[in-house]
């Protein structure tokens, strides 16, 4: 009788939840099947270097360097109103790293969002669930909502337009978080490692949207990892404790924690549990192992390529520089010219020049003297040479009137000796 009351309760909740495989990744041993570096119904795109998809997971952001972005967007659009998903992401970094990390829900994701996030997004039409270090609680999960109709980009306040939230403590951890987003025609409720985090009864997602994840980065970064995302269908099912109030809170809610494993059955299962954690750990080193060679050798060729710089300076300097020859020509010029501006002070130290000053003083003295005095006399002559004598005009004068005398009495006697006409 109880296995059959078992029997049936396993055949009614797989008849109430299946997953969306379109719309997922991870639920198999690899995401990539094929190792083609790529995952069935997914998109992988990144700014500043380009997501890298290992067996188990896939790295968004790079622990080095800084100023990366990188996104998941599914191809195909969910056509179930109701569903439950579950993301499974871990974040590394130093002790002052930062980023950011979105799980979206939009309409045409991949073309209006790509690799925004919810500060750097325009006027997306969805659901956004968002992870950072908001507020410097050491984490922070909050619900943003949109119609289209706010452009986050050149809000004033993103934040503000939050509609949930809780704190949690998600860097670091050493094992991945896990979360879970529960959508039906009754409530949109959120949970972090099987604890809650909130919840609502008046949010209404429709369906035909796409799920999508970004990350961002600044320049000092955090490494988001992702290890799966699977969707499955739900149904409506009444909730025993009665109907939740519209938005359900937890501020100081201290960092969910993983629940207590259950005991294992001693003998094989135990064992094979025991390798099976093995192997996820070995699979997990190796990712990271790789991942730092990948850091390793991107730091190598940066100081390779600043090496080479910095012998192309040094040669360039080099060629500015004089050569030895030149500087010992250089050198002997200027013992030269020491040696003459030494003679020449030593001549001027000894000798008296004194007399010879005085004898030149007097030299020109007589010179001026003599100049003036004949300069003066010169000038006298000129002037005295160069000044008419007044007899000689004096002369001129009597003679034009004499002259003139002279005219009119011939001219008298001319008229006078003309014949006479009588009227």
């Amino acid at each position: 009788m109880m296995k059959s009351l078992a029997s049936l309760a396993l055949f009614a909740a797989g008849a109430t939840s299946q997953i969306i495989e379109s719309s997922s990744f991870g639920t198999g041993k690899t995401i990539s099947p094929n190792r083609d570096h790529t995952i069935p119904g997914w998109t992988v795109g990144g700014e500043g270097h380009q997501p890298n998809l290992l067996s188990d997971k896939v790295i968004l952001t790079p622990p080095y360097p800084g100023n990366t972005r990188g996104s998941l967007w599914a191809q195909s659009p969910v056509v179930q109103s109701e569903w439950t998903a579950e993301f499974q992401f871990r974040a590394s970094g130093p002790e002052r790293a930062g980023g950011i990390l979105q799980l979206w829900y939009t309409k045409d994701g991949q073309a209006r969002i790509g690799t925004s996030s919810i500060y750097t997004v325009g006027p997306f039409d969805g659901f956004a669930l968002v992870v950072d270090t908001h507020g410097g609680r050491g984490g922070s999960v909050r619900g943003f909502l949109n119609d289209g109709t706010t452009d986050y980009k050149s809000h004033n306040s993103p934040d503000t337009l939050a509609f949930g939230h809780c704190d949690y403590s998600y860097r670091n951890l050493g094992r991945p978080s896990v979360f879970k987003i529960k959508h039906t025609n009754s409530i949109l409720e959120v949970t972090i490692d099987d604890q809650p985090c909130f919840s609502t009864n008046k949010v209404a997602l429709p369906a035909g949207n796409t799920f999508g994840i970004t990350a961002a980065t600044p320049e000092n970064p955090d490494s988001f990892e992702v290890f799966k995302f699977i969707l499955e269908s739900a149904t409506t099912q009444g909730s025993p404790q009665g109907k939740l109030p519209p938005i359900v809170n937890q501020p100081n809610q201290a960092p969910p924690q993983a629940q207590a494993q259950p005991q294992v059955p001693p003998a094989a299962p135990a064992s094979e549990g025991t390798m099976a954690g093995l192997a996820a750990q070995f699979v997990d080193l190796s990712g990271r192992l790789q991942l730092t060679n990948k850091a390793t050798n991107t730091i190598l060729q940066d100081m390779k390529n600043q090496a080479s710089k910095a012998d192309a300076r040094h040669a360039e300097l080099l060629q500015m520089l004089i050569t030895k020859e030149q500087y010992n020509a250089l050198d002997n010029r200027l013992a030269h010219m020491e040696q003459l501006m030494t003679t020449i002070l030593r001549d001027l130290g000894d000798r008296d020049y004194s007399s010879r000053f005085n004898q030149l003083h007097d030299t020109l003295r007589s010179s001026h003297l003599s100049l003036s005095e004949n300069l003066q006399g010169h000038l006298l002559n000129v002037i005295t040479a160069s000044t008419p004598r007044m007899g000689f005009f004096l002369f001129l004068v009597i003679a034009f009137q004499v002259l003139l005398v002279i005219s009119y009495v011939i001219y008298k006697r001319r008229r006078a000796n003309m014949p006479k006409k009588f009227l």
